[in-house]
């Protein structure tokens, strides 16, 4: 069992660096794309990039301890076999099996010839499972052949080659009866596909959904937030790149941030139809549904809502630079206010952690601050 336990395990972990590194693209994506998190739609896709990082490691792993595996064929060994249902022959060779007698078939199910037969059957039949998902119906069954054997195709080459020259010889047989193996595996999860998928809303379902939410003029929290987090984003690259042709002091750094966010929050949506960077992004706008001059004032206030709060960090970094030798009488004073800036810090950054968590579970009965201090609208259209 360790020949398939360590290349999941092995998938697990590298999956779990992978999902953690797409989780904000991933969010940004789905909202931009439906205007909601589909959670079915979420398990789907990260439970076939985990799907494909264990089928890939359990067909690459273990690997040869040395590239030279040229060293370790036995003399005359082949690399490959091209004699179709060779495993029928392996199964059936010393396992007392007779053919006339049912009873006997039992016997196959000891025979590693039959076992790994099978796993090479079921390698790729979630394969054509999450193909039925993405085609959704059975017509394209002729697509869904191609791509199962093309990918089963890759695998075999991969090791034919030793993982294209990185290693000298190939380290496991070309076979064509995993080739067919995998590919039939393949057809039969995409045929028997509705039997698994019956448990997840469809992709129609879906897409309904977010119609409806369009019609209705809805904006998530989540999506706000997201557009938030771009913004300060790019406020924050901005910020960086003109410091390197500024002084380098922490009363430049402070302007230079002021005015990069006046302009995101401010000066760009009363420009552009109450969009932002980020707002562009997930696909809405701010509109306070009455006039321009009136969409401008609440956006004055909604800049100046968030400016506040970033106008604390800022100040609170002036203040942690000054700083007093140990032999001065103000030293004292310079430890206390370290103190005070880091208590500062995380009380701010808990109430706003705790604040958003409020807003993300209420289902849209709360908003955002600085949504609320300005009154303005998020919108979808227009």
């Amino acid at each position: 069992m360790s020949a398939y336990s360590q290349p999941i395990y092995t998938a697990a972990l590298v999956f779990i660096i992978i999902a953690f590194m797409m989780f904000v693209p991933w969010l940004i994506y789905t909202y931009r794309k439906f205007g909601f998190l589909s959670v079915s739609t979420t398990l789907i896709a990260f439970s076939f990039i985990f799907y494909f990082l264990s089928a890939l490691f359990l067909v690459l792993l273990p690997l040869p301890e040395s590239r030279d595996t040229c060293a370790l064929l036995s003399p005359g060994a082949k690399s490959y076999s091209l004699m179709p249902f060779q495993f029928v022959k392996d199964t059936l060779k010393d396992s007392g099996i007779i053919l006339s007698q049912p009873s006997t078939y039992i016997w196959a199910l000891k025979q590693s010839a039959f076992q790994q037969a099978f796993f090479n059957f079921l390698l790729l039949m979630p394969f054509g499972i999450y193909l039925r998902y993405f085609f959704q119906e059975k017509k394209y069954w002729a697509r869904a052949l191609l791509l199962t054997f093309g990918l089963t195709l890759f695998y075999e080459i991969t090791q034919a080659t030793g993982i294209y020259g990185i290693y000298n010889c190939a380290y496991r047989i070309f076979d064509v009866d995993d080739l067919m193996l995998n590919t039939a595996g393949g057809i039969f999860g995409f045929f028997t596909a509705p039997i698994f998928l019956a448990l997840f809303p469809s992709r129609a379902k879906v897409a309904a959904k977010a119609n409806e939410l369009l019609e209705q003029d809805e904006v998530k929290p989540m999506a706000i937030l997201l557009s938030l987090l771009i913004d300060f984003i790019v406020i924050q690259l901005a910020a960086t790149l003109l410091q390197l042709f500024t002084p380098n002091t922490g009363f430049s750094s402070f302007i230079i941030h002021s005015i990069i966010l006046i302009a995101m929050f401010f000066v760009l949506p009363v420009l552009w139809k109450g969009n932002t960077l980020g707002s562009f992004i997930m696909k809405f706008r701010y509109d306070s549904y009455n006039s321009k001059a009136a969409t401008a004032k609440k956006l004055a206030k909604r800049t100046l809502a968030i400016y506040a709060v970033y106008l604390v960090p800022l100040m609170l970094g002036l203040l942690n630079q000054i700083e007093f030798p140990i032999g001065s009488h103000y030293y004292v004073l310079t430890v206390w206010m370290q103190v005070g800036v880091a208590a500062i810090y995380f009380l701010g950054s808990l109430t706003l952690l705790i604040h958003c968590i409020i807003v993300l579970v209420s289902k849209g009965k709360r908003r955002f601050y600085f949504d609320e201090a300005a009154d303005i609208n998020p919108t979808r259209k227009g």
